[in-house]
């Protein structure tokens, strides 16, 4: 198995690298989503209706598949020897933000189920501000692979 994981770290490391792409265009995306829906419509409108679908499609069809396609080949690239030196911070600091950007992500997918049962409370505003969430989590995830410290 070791030897498996080896010989296709490159392909795993490129899947990874793509599936986090794809997973970082949905939490940008998705918020900004929230913002419009908040402000340009009601619940139960025909324009509430298009942002719900526009919510659930990237949700579902793009946001979740590349988060656990962002988790599998992560945990891959963890197995794969000498990938991981677990005597330093980063892979902890790393960790800690995925961990906290897939709360995120489910946090989304529970705001998403308020507009449909036309139960959010949230403002354009407060959407705006945890936009910037998925930006703050990158930059400790990426300087802690990149810088390694």
């Amino acid at each position: 198995m070791i030897e498996i994981l080896i010989l296709f770290y490159p392909w795993t490391k490129a899947l990874h690298i793509m599936s986090v792409i794809a997973w970082m265009a949905g939490l940008f995306y998705l918020p900004r989503l929230f913002v419009y829906h908040v402000e340009e419509t009601t619940s139960g409108e025909p324009l509430d209706v298009i942002f719900q679908k526009m919510e659930r499609k990237l949700l579902r069809v793009i946001m979740n598949p590349a988060m656990v396609a962002t988790w599998i080949f992560g945990l891959l690239l963890v197995a794969t020897p000498g990938v991981v030196d677990w005597y330093a911070v980063w892979p902890y600091t790393k960790g800690a933000g995925i961990v906290a950007m897939t709360w995120f992500h489910h946090w989304l997918g529970r705001r998403r189920k308020d507009f449909i049962t036309g139960s959010n409370e949230m403002t354009g505003r407060q959407f705006r501000m945890m936009n910037e969430v998925p930006t703050l989590l990158m930059v400790v995830i990426v300087l802690s692979v990149v810088v390694r410290f």
